[in-house]
C-alpha cells in the first residue's frame, strides 16, 4: 500500500467534484479524503501503486460534466497505517493559489424531469438544482465554495434535503444550494409603484414584502403575461422584462415604456421545437442552446412558408395539429424591426420553465420577449429596492424572490462564425471562466474596461478572469455597479492588484474609477491607448506572444495625438505598438449628436471634398440631413468650432448607410451600421451584379499608409445619385472595404515581415466584412487570430488592457534585475 497527495485544479468547486471524488474512491476501495481548498481540491488516497493509478485516470476520463479539470499532481505522501478505513469528505480549508470559480449554470435535464413529476417531493419547485445546475457566482460570498458562504446560508436544509446532501448515491451530494418547497426560497409578487420613502425603508430581498407568494405568485405573473402585460421577473444574475413576444401591442407598449424605439428584444422560447419554427437553427447551435450555458444565440428568422418546408417531420406535425395556435404565436414583427435573425435563448431556470408550462393552469405563450431589466444605460436590476424603484414603472407585476443576488451577471450573447461561437456579450454561464495566459506572472493586475459595453478584467498567477458584463458608463449607476463589482470580485478571487490599466482617455467614468481604487489600493496606474487594448485583447485569447499586425476597426479610441481614431492598423506587441496605417482622415463635425446621425458625416465628407454648393445639392437629393442641419455642418467646418479630425470606422459605416439612403440615423449604437450589413448580405444572397471596385485602395507615405475611404465614399454617393441598387451597393462597400485592409495588410508585410494579423474591435461584429477580410487575409497566407470566447467590442478590451499591464510589470522587472 502506498499513500498520495492528489491536487486536482480547475473547475472542481460548485460542479459536484468532491462528491465525485468519493464515489470513484468507493468504487477502486481506496481510504483518504478529499478536501476543498479553495484554489484547487486536494486529495489523500491509500491503495495499491495500480489502484491509485486507475484512480487517478478515472478523476481525468469521468469528471462531472459542469468541471473543467486544468491540471492534476499527484506527489508521495507519508503513509499513515494507523489512518482509519474509509473515505470522507472533509471539511474545507483555505489556501491561497489560482482560483476558479464556477458560472452559474442552467437546470439540467434531470431536476428539469422532476419539476414536472407528480411523485417527487420538488413537483413544481421553483429553486430545484443539483450539483450539475443551479446558481453559483451570483449567490457566492467567497471561497471555497460552501454552503456557508453563499447566500442560501439564510436557507437551513430541512431533514430530507440534510439526508440527500450528506447521502453519496444521490445527485444532490453535497450541492451547496440544496432546497426544497419546505425549506428554500420562495416567490412572492411586489405590490405598488416605489416612492422614495418606501425605497429608504426596504431591507433586504429576504424580509417579507406584501403580494401573494409561492405557486399564486407565478400564477399570477402567468395570467398578466397571457393578457398581454408586462412582467418583471427575477432570475439568476438580476430581472428581466418580459412579455408575449407574439402580442405586437405588449411588445411595442414595453418599447414605449423601455424608451427601447428599435434596438432587438431577446426572446426566449418554450423549447427547440419552437425554436425551430420561428429560426433557421444550425446543427452547431443546439448543443449551446441547450447546454449548461444556454446563451442568447443570434439565429436567422424563417420568413415563408418554403422555409417551413425545412423543418423535421415532428414539428411539421405539431404545426398541421396546431396550425392555428402556431399561426397566432408567430414572432410580433417589432421584437426585432428590420433584422433578419433574433436573439434566442431557452429556459434556464425552474421559474422561466414554469412560466411556459405550469399544470392546470391556462396555457400561455411560447415565444416571450425576455429583455434585461434596467432603465437604458443603467445595468440590470439585481435585488427589490431596484426593481421597485426602476422597474415598476415599466411593468405590471414583479415576481422576485428570497434568494439575495450577490453579483450582477446579464445574459450571454453570441453569435456564430464559421461554425463557431463569436462572443458578443459575456456574461452568464461564461463569467469568470478564466482565459489562460500562455505563460504565468507573479503580478496581478485590473484592467477597468471601456466606457461602453463594460466588463473589467483581473489577472493573476497566468489567469484572466474576465467579470460579467455591467454596461455604459455614462450612468453613475453602472459606475456604482463596478465599484462594487470590481471589489466583491477581488474579494472572491483573492487578487491584488499591483497596477490597474484604464483607457488614455482621462475624461471616462472608468479612467477616474481606475484612479480612486488605484489611490485606495496604493498602487499605480497605467493608461493604454483604446486600440492598443483591443488588438492586445485578441492576441490574448489567441495565446499569441509575438508582434503582430492589429486591424483595430470601432467607432471611438481616444488618440495620443488628440483626435478621435477607429480605423487603425497598429504593428506591436503587449508591450507597445506603432501606428503604421489607419482609413482617410475626415472631420467629425458636431460632436456626439454627429454620432448618433450618420448623414451629418457623410454630409461633412463630401462638403471637406467638393465644398459646401455642391455638397448641398448633394446632400439634398441624397436626403442628408435639412439645408438648416447642412448649414450648420459647414459653418462648423469653415470655422472649426466642434470639430474633430477622426478615422473612426464605425462612423463611416454610418456615413455609407445615409449615403445609400438605408439609415441616417441611430437610435441604438450600431444601428445604421447594422442595416448596411443587412442590405449587403440580401445582395449577396441574391447575387453580386456590380463590378468589384476600380479605384485607389491606399495611400503610402514614409510613415503610414491610409486606406483611400474617403474617394470609395464619394463613389458611392455618385452611384447612389445614379440609382444604381442599394443593396448591391452595400455589399460593394463591404467588399472594397475588405480589399483595402487586405491590400494595406500585405503592403506592411513587406516592410516588416510580420505575418500575423490580429483582427478586434466592434466593427468586426459585422460577420460579413469579417468573413471577407478573413478569407483575402488566408488566401494571402496570413495566420489571422479573430476572437471567439471574449467579445470584439469594447466588452473584450479588458482583457488587453490587463494583459499589457501584466507586461508592463515583468518589463518593468526585468529593467530592473538589468541594472
Amino acid at each position: 500500500m502506498v499513500c498520495r497527495l492528489i491536487r486536482i485544479y480547475g473547475i472542481v468547486q460548485g460542479v459536484g467534484f468532491r462528491p465525485f471524488v468519493s464515489r470513484l474512491a468507493d468504487r477502486y476501495g481506496i481510504s483518504g479524503s478529499v478536501c476543498n481548498k479553495g484554489s484547487y481540491v486536494e486529495i489523500i488516497a491509500r491503495a495499491d501503486e495500480p489502484v491509485i493509478g486507475d484512480f487517478v485516470h478515472a478523476i481525468e476520463a469521468e469528471a462531472p460534466e459542469r468541471s473543467a479539470i486544468v491540471r492534476v499532481k499527484v506527489m508521495d505522501y507519508p503513509l499513515d497505517i494507523e489512518a482509519q478505513s474509509g473515505f470522507e469528505i472533509a471539511l474545507s480549508k483555505h489556501e491561497d493559489g489560482q482560483i476558479f470559480v464556477s458560472p452559474d449554470i442552467a437546470t439540467c435535464p434531470d431536476c428539469a424531469r422532476e419539476l414536472f413529476d407528480k411523485n417527487n417531493r420538488r413537483y413544481l419547485h421553483p429553486f430545484i438544482n443539483c450539483t450539475q445546475c443551479g446558481p453559483r457566482l451570483t449567490i457566492l460570498d467567497s471561497m471555497p465554495y460552501d454552503r456557508v458562504k453563499t447566500s442560501m446560508a439564510s436557507f437551513p436544509m430541512c431533514e430530507a434535503c440534510s439526508d440527500e446532501y450528506t447521502d453519496m448515491d444521490s445527485r444532490r451530494y453535497h450541492a451547496q444550494p440544496l432546497c426544497c418547497n419546505d425549506c428554500g426560497p420562495e416567490l412572492y409578487t411586489l405590490v405598488g409603484r416605489a416612492s422614495e420613502s418606501d425605497v429608504q425603508d426596504m431591507g433586504t430581498d429576504s424580509e417579507r414584502p406584501e403580494g401573494a407568494y409561492g405557486a399564486a405568485a407565478l400564477l399570477e405573473t402567468r395570467a398578466v403575461i397571457r393578457s398581454g402585460g408586462i412582467a418583471a421577473i427575477k432570475g439568476i444574475g438580476g430581472f428581466h422584462l418580459c412579455c408575449d413576444a407574439a402580442n405586437e401591442a405588449a411588445v411595442q407598449r414595453l418599447r414605449q415604456l423601455k424608451a427601447r424605439p428599435m434596438k432587438p428584444f431577446a426572446v426566449m422560447m418554450r423549447d427547440l421545437e419552437v425554436v425551430g419554427r420561428e429560426c433557421r437553427l444550425e446543427p452547431e447551435m443546439e448543443p449551446l442552446l441547450t447546454g449548461p450555458q444556454k446563451p442568447i444565440i443570434l439565429i436567422p428568422k424563417r420568413h415563408d412558408s418554403a422555409e417551413s418546408a425545412e423543418l423535421d417531420s415532428n414539428i411539421q406535425e405539431e404545426i398541421k395539429t396546431n396550425s392555428q395556435i402556431q399561426h397566432r404565436l408567430r414572432i410580433a414583427s417589432s421584437v426585432a424591426p428590420d433584422n433578419p435573425n433574433l436573439g434566442v435563448m431557452l429556459p434556464y431556470t425552474p421559474v422561466h420553465m414554469l412560466l411556459f408550462n405550469y399544470p392546470d393552469d391556462e396555457p400561455i405563450s411560447d415565444v416571450l420577449v425576455m429583455t434585461s431589466g434596467n432603465p437604458s444605460g443603467a445595468p440590470i436590476c439585481m435585488n427589490d429596492e431596484e426593481a421597485l424603484k426602476y422597474l415598476s414603472p415599466m411593468c405590471d407585476i414583479i415576481l422576485s424572490n428570497s434568494r439575495d443576488i450577490r453579483i450582477r451577471a446579464d445574459d450571454t450573447v453570441m453569435a456564430f462564425y464559421r461554425s463557431k461561437p463569436y462572443m458578443i456579450r459575456r456574461s452568464r454561464g461564461y463569467s469568470p471562466l478564466p482565459i489562460v495566459a500562455k505563460s504565468e506572472s507573479p503580478h496581478a493586475v485590473l484592467g477597468i474596461g471601456g466606457e461602453l459595453k463594460n466588463a473589467f478584467c483581473l489577472g493573476d498567477k497566468g489567469l484572466f478572469y474576465p467579470s460579467p458584463y455591467i454596461g455604459d458608463m455614462a450612468d453613475m449607476r453602472s459606475v456604482r455597479a463596478l465599484e462594487a463589482a470590481t471589489t466583491r470580485m477581488e474579494r472572491l478571487l483573492e487578487i491584488h492588484p499591483d497596477i490597474i490599466a484604464c483607457d488614455m482617455h482621462l475624461g471616462y467614468n472608468t479612467s477616474e474609477m481606475a484612479r480612486v481604487i488605484a489611490e485606495r489600493e496604493g498602487v499605480p496606474v497605467m493608461e493604454v491607448q483604446h486600440h492598443h487594448a483591443h488588438m492586445v485583447s485578441c492576441m490574448a485569447e489567441n495565446e499569441y506572444e509575438g508582434t503582430a499586425l492589429g486591424v483595430t476597426f470601432d467607432g471611438t479610441g481616444y488618440g495620443p495625438d488628440g483626435t478621435i481614431w477607429g480605423g487603425e492598423f497598429l504593428l506591436g506587441d503587449e508591450k507597445g505598438y506603432e501606428r503604421v496605417g489607419s482609413i482617410a482622415p475626415f472631420i467629425h463635425a458636431g460632436g456626439d449628436i454627429a454620432s448618433r446621425e450618420g448623414w451629418r458625416i457623410a454630409y461633412s465628407m463630401i462638403s471637406t471634398a467638393l465644398g459646401s454648393e455642391a455638397a448641398n445639392r448633394i446632400g439634398e437629393t441624397l436626403g442628408l440631413g435639412d439645408e438648416k442641419g447642412r448649414q450648420s455642418i459647414d459653418f462648423m467646418l469653415g470655422n472649426n468650432i466642434n470639430t474633430v479630425k477622426s478615422t473612426s470606422a464605425g462612423r463611416l459605416f454610418d456615413a455609407v448607410s445615409a449615403v445609400l439612403g438605408i439609415k441616417s440615423a441611430s437610435t441604438f449604437e450600431g444601428e445604421a451600421s447594422m442595416a448596411l450589413q443587412f442590405a449587403a448580405e440580401r445582395a449577396e444572397a441574391q447575387g453580386i451584379s456590380l463590378a468589384p471596385y476600380e479605384g485607389r485602395l491606399m495611400n503610402i507615405d514614409e510613415e503610414q499608409f491610409e486606406l483611400c475611404t474617403d474617394t470609395l465614399l464619394m463613389e458611392l454617393a455618385a452611384r447612389s445619385l445614379a440609382d444604381q441598387d442599394t443593396d448591391q451597393l452595400a455589399y460593394f462597400f463591404h467588399k472594397a472595404l475588405a480589399d483595402m485592409i487586405v491590400i494595406a495588410c500585405c503592403y506592411q508585410r513587406t516592410r516588416c515581415e510580420v505575418n500575423v494579423v490580429a483582427l478586434s474591435g466592434g466593427v468586426f461584429q459585422n460577420l460579413l466584412l469579417l468573413r471577407l477580410v478573413d478569407d483575402g487575409l488566408e488566401r494571402e497566407g496570413f495566420k489571422v487570430l479573430k476572437h471567439g470566447v471574449v467579445p470584439t467590442n469594447d466588452g473584450g478590451i479588458a482583457l488587453g488592457q490587463a494583459a499589457a499591464g501584466i507586461a508592463a510589470l515583468l518589463d518593468e522587472e526585468q529593467n530592473k534585475e538589468q541594472q
